[in-house]
């Protein structure tokens, strides 16, 4: 649950099971019946919708861009970098002060 700035308690939305979000883009790509017809009887939105189609087609090759699973890496290596550059800096200043406690005076 998140609390806006209002104060007012906005909940957020349950993640839907991948097995929904594939059979969903499934009946989407029939184009039985309009994509916003489909999200309405499906209880999510339109771009909701869309966006998993999106996704579905770059998963499946289709399309360019990243794969949930490039994603997650990519996220992944980020956190990675921050974590090896917040090391570095410590290195950094732990060295700078032990070289200024060696230095003796003449």
């Amino acid at each position: 649950m998140i609390v806006s700035t209002e104060g007012v308690r906005v909940t957020m939305p349950v993640a839907h099971p991948e097995e929904f979000r594939r059979r969903a883009v499934e009946l989407a790509r029939l184009r039985e019946k309009p994509i916003a017809a489909i999200a309405k009887d499906l209880g999510i939105s339109e771009s909701c919708l869309r966006r998993w189609m999106g996704q579905a087609d770059v998963e499946e090759g289709h399309k360019e861009g990243l794969t949930k699973d490039e994603r997650a890496e990519l996220v992944r290596l980020r956190r990675e970098k921050r974590v090896l550059e917040m090391e570095l800096e410590i290195l950094k200043r732990a060295s700078a002060y032990f070289a200024r406690e060696n230095v003796l005076p003449k």
